[in-house]
C-alpha cells in the first residue's frame, strides 16, 4: 500500500482502460506574454488566435471529446470565467465544472480534479490537457493519447512530448532515454527528466542529438497514482485537497472551499509530480509528431498566422485596417483604427481600446515584464 492509502496496478484491456480515461482541462492564467490582447477577464484560452472562428478552449474541447466522450470532459477555471467558459461550452455538465477562487497552479488544479474524479469512480485515468494550446492533427494526437493511457494503466506517469522541429528556446525540452516494453504502447520511452527554456546553442544542441521532445504540458495518469505522487513531494497540499474532494459533492463545498483553498501551495505540477517520477523512473513519454504549438508569445502567433513564412505580415482582428508596405511581423487589432508600417521587419503592434504595445518577434517574450511592472505599478485596470 502506497503513501496516504493510494496503490496503482495495471489492469484491464486497452479499450477498458480507454473507458476510464477522463478529460481534464485547466483553464486558468491570463497568457501575460499576450498582452495586451489576453486580460484577466478575457484570458488567451478565451480567443480565437487561429483564425478559425473557434476559441482554444473550444478546439481543446472538440479535440478532447471523441476520446473520452463529451461526459467525461472537466473543465477547471476561475470564479470569474464561469460564464464565458459555460457560454462556450453548452455541452458541459455543471458537475463537472470546478471553480477556482484564485490561481493556484496546476498542482492544485489538477490534483483536485484529480481527487474529485477519483471519489466518484475509483480508478479513473486522467489526462490534463491546456486549454490554450494549438494541435494540427486530432488523429495523430489521439494515437498519442491511446498510448498514453495505455502507460497510466500499467501506473507510470505520462506524457507526450512534440518532435522538435526548430531549435526552440520558448519552450522546455524532455530527456528521452530507454524503451519501455508496454502493450498498447509501442512508442513508449523512458523519461529522465525536463530541462527549462534553453539558449539558443542548447536547444540546437537538443535537437541535433535526437533523444529531446518539446515539453508540451500533458499527463495522463491513473488518479490515485498522479495523487501519490503528490503526496510524496506536497503532504499538506494532498491533504488539503482531500479534504475538499471529500466536501465537493455536498452541501459543505462553499464552507470548505472558503477555509482551504486560500492556504493550498502554489506550485507547478511539473515540480510537485513530473520530476520527482523521473527521479523514481516512473515517467514515461510518449514521442509524437503532430503540429503543435502553445501560442505562448506574439512570435510565435505571427509564425502560426503566416505559416512559419517569415516574410509575411499576419494580421488578426474582425475590423482590422492595415496598410503595409515592405513590412512583416504581426498586426492584431480591436479598434478598427487604421495602421500604418513601411519598411519595418519583424513588427508586433497589438491595438486595443485601452492599451498599445509595439514591439518585436524577437523581443516578443519580455512582454511579461512589462505587466509584471504593470503589477508593481498599480496599473491593474489594464491587465
Amino acid at each position: 500500500m502506497a503513501q496516504n492509502g493510494y496503490s496503482w496496478s495495471g489492469r484491464g484491456t486497452e479499450t477498458e482502460a480507454v473507458d476510464r480515461f477522463y478529460s481534464v482541462i485547466p483553464a486558468g492564467g491570463i497568457g501575460s506574454r499576450l498582452w495586451p490582447l489576453s486580460r484577466a477577464n478575457a484570458p488567451k484560452f478565451l480567443h480565437d488566435l487561429t483564425g478559425s472562428g473557434q476559441t482554444l478552449l473550444r478546439a481543446t474541447w472538440d479535440r478532447l471529446a471523441p476520446i473520452s466522450g463529451g461526459d467525461r470532459i472537466m473543465v477547471v477555471t476561475g470564479r470569474a470565467h464561469r460564464a464565458a467558459v459555460e457560454a462556450q461550452l453548452p455541452e458541459l455538465a455543471d458537475e463537472n465544472v470546478v471553480l477556482e477562487s484564485e490561481g493556484k497552479d496546476s498542482s492544485a488544479a489538477i490534483g483536485l480534479a484529480a481527487a474529485i474524479l477519483e471519489r466518484r469512480q475509483p480508478g479513473v485515468i486522467i489526462g490534463s490537457f491546456a486549454a490554450d494550446h494549438v494541435i494540427g492533427d486530432n488523429r495523430r494526437f489521439r494515437q498519442a493519447v491511446v498510448e498514453a493511457i495505455a502507460l497510466a494503466d500499467e501506473g507510470y506517469v505520462a506524457t507526450i512530448g512534440i518532435q522538435p522541429t526548430e531549435p526552440a528556446i520558448g519552450f522546455g525540452y524532455i530527456d528521452c532515454g530507454d524503451r519501455i516494453e508496454i502493450e498498447g504502447a509501442p512508442s513508449a520511452l523512458r523519461a529522465n527528466g525536463f530541462v527549462e527554456k534553453p539558449d539558443l546553442d542548447t536547444a540546437r544542441a537538443y535537437v541535433e542529438s535526437g533523444t529531446y521532445l518539446w515539453n508540451a504540458g500533458m499527463f495522463i495518469v491513473r488518479a490515485d497514482r498522479l495523487l501519490e505522487q503528490l503526496g510524496k513531494t506536497q503532504p499538506e497540499l494532498l491533504a488539503g485537497l482531500l479534504e475538499l474532494a471529500e466536501a465537493w459533492d455536498t452541501p459543505d463545498r462553499g464552507v470548505v472551499v472558503d477555509r482551504v483553498w486560500p492556504r493550498l501551495t502554489k506550485i507547478a505540477i511539473d515540480y510537485s509530480v513530473a520530476e520527482p517520477s523521473a527521479r523514481e523512473g516512473v515517467l514515461a513519454v510518449i514521442p509524437a509528431d503532430f503540429p503543435w504549438d502553445d501560442v505562448g508569445d506574439f512570435a510565435s502567433l505571427a509564425k502560426l498566422q503566416a505559416g512559419g513564412r517569415k516574410s509575411d505580415l499576419a494580421i488578426l482582428g474582425e475590423n482590422a485596417r492595415v496598410l503595409s508596405d515592405s513590412s512583416s511581423g504581426i498586426v492584431v487589432s480591436e479598434t478598427g483604427r487604421l495602421i500604418s508600417l513601411i519598411g519595418v521587419e519583424n513588427i508586433v503592434v497589438v491595438d486595443t481600446p485601452d492599451a498599445l504595445l509595439v514591439t518585436t518577434a524577437e523581443h516578443a517574450q519580455r512582454v511579461k515584464s512589462v505587466v509584471d511592472a504593470l503589477k508593481v505599478s498599480g496599473r491593474t485596470e489594464v491587465l
